[in-house]
């Protein structure tokens, strides 16, 4: 499951840096949220960075610079 984040920070992530910031499971790891998100936006995602924060994970997903984070941010109702 992977919950968009739409917080001032983020917003600044996709525009700046080609990332996207979103709220998984726990228990997800880097290689499983990097290919669901992988095919479920037909993008291809260079890295995935996570923490866990109050007790839930945020993950950094750095897309490819062929394709921009804005474009999946606006499927994901972010922007």
């Amino acid at each position: 499951m992977i919950k968009p984040i739409t917080t001032e920070k983020a917003v600044r992530l996709i525009e700046l840096k080609n990332i996207i910031v979103v709220e998984t499971e726990r228990k997800e790891k880097k290689e499983k949220i990097k290919k669901e998100f992988e095919e479920m936006f037909k993008v291809k995602v260079d890295s995935v960075n996570t923490l866990i924060h109050d007790n839930k994970k945020i993950a950094y997903i750095k897309l490819n610079k062929n394709n921009p984070a804005i474009d999946v941010a606006t499927r994901l109702g972010m922007i």
